[in-house]
């Protein structure tokens, strides 16, 4: 993009080396096993990527949104499996860290997770709260100098392999009384319970993680009781942005994969990229892309820059998922037979952006908060 500084070029560069030497290799293997690429991940702690968004003191880089979302697009135009572990762990745990915990707690859990020795997760959706996450129910209760949680969570990336799980509570009976604490392995009643197994982004390992009677620590707790609304919603907004960036890389994938093919398969005589049937595909196809890099790099700039918004955040996280499973199933018509089989990794793309159109808000509730929010403030005072 012309508008990324020298800083976020260089970025540009390194993640995109790392990704076509570390990631794609190995991309198609990890999901037919559904392994998760530990090895790579700590690398990328090596490289400072883990802690992408965190405070230099810690270990972090110190950068913004459009960092963030340059190394989801790099990571998932070559794997969007381990870029999606990886977003689990650098904005929904390092980040939420960062931007809540106190200054002790900063500075006992984030240093480990930057570097990559420790990998961290996020315990939010529950088994009969997805969409409705503020409607959850794992409770904790206060004893003195410690809470006693009880509940679930699922389908939560990076369960079976993180050491702390930042973890969201009910402690009242109001909708919104929610309350975070730094969860570690090995709390006494906390565990992982089992993998899950998913069409799509089979390399990111999700799970259930169980509380029974789980005893952490009051100074484990984030803030006040009571006070993770704001907190969970905030987060959400650079989530949705980031995760978008994965489907862009998906997408880029799609359209380099296409003008390849396009320029060497041949048919009646001629490649197929000379029939205007299939030149419209990659006309529309690149079209597309160019219109989402634009609409994504902006919308992290004016985030960088202050100009945060739930509704921005929900149309990027609507648009860029939706328009990519549409690339990826014209990237496999293109292809025909090829591009249905497991000869390329077009079906791996299709599979795991279509996490991208669930994760972090489905584009149901996406409609929801984008029209609700312009039509009440398009309410006559």
């Amino acid at each position: 993009m012309w508008f990324f500084n020298d800083e976020e070029r260089e970025l540009q560069k390194m993640v995109r080396d790392f990704a076509l030497n570390e990631l794609a290799p190995v991309a198609t293997e990890h999901d037919e096993e559904e392994k998760f690429n530990i090895g790579a991940f700590k690398k990328m702690g090596e490289l400072g990527l883990l802690g992408i968004t965190a405070d230099p003191e810690y270990g972090g880089s110190g950068l913004g949104a459009t960092a963030a979302t340059i190394v989801m697009d790099e990571f998932g135009y070559a794997c969007a499996s381990s870029t999606l572990s990886y977003l689990a762990h650098t904005i929904l745990c390092v980040n939420n860290i960062q931007n809540n915990a106190s200054p002790e707690q900063k500075e006992k859990y984030l240093p480990k997770l930057i570097t990559g020795e420790h990998i961290g997760c996020m315990a939010m959706t529950e088994p009969d709260f997805g969409s409705d996450a503020v409607g959850m129910q794992t409770r904790a209760k206060r004893d003195g100098d410690y809470y006693f949680l009880n509940g679930s969570k699922m389908w939560i990336t990076n369960a079976e392999y993180a050491d702390v799980a930042y973890t969201y509570t009910r402690t009242g009976d109001g909708k919104k009384d929610l309350t975070t604490f730094i969860v570690e392995k090995g709390t006494p009643g906390f565990y992982f319970s089992n993998s899950l197994h998913k069409m799509g982004m089979r390399a990111s390992p999700t799970g259930e993680l169980v509380f029974e009677n789980a005893k952490v620590p009051l100074k484990n707790r984030v803030g006040e009781e009571g006070d993770s609304i704001y907190h969970m919603m905030k987060n959400l907004e650079l989530e949705r942005i980031t995760i978008s960036g994965i489907s862009l890389g998906i997408a880029r994938a799609c359209l380099d994969m296409c003008l390849k093919y396009a320029n060497e398969r041949k048919q009646f005589g001629k490649t197929i990229g000379q029939f205007q049937m299939m030149q419209k595909i990659i006309a529309d196809m690149s079209t597309n892309v160019e219109m989402m890099k634009h609409f994504l790099y902006s919308v992290c700039k004016d985030y960088d820059n202050g100009n945060k918004g739930r509704v921005v955040a929900a149309q990027i996280k609507l648009a860029l998922p939706r328009l990519t499973t549409q690339i990826c199933l014209d990237a496999i018509q293109l292809h025909g037979g090829m591009g249905y089989s497991r000869e390329f990794p077009l079906e791996r793309f299709l599979r795991d952006n279509k996490l991208n159109e669930i994760g972090a808000g489905t584009n149901e509730v996406m409609v929801m908060i984008i029209a609700k929010t312009l039509l009440r403030e398009a309410m006559p005072r």
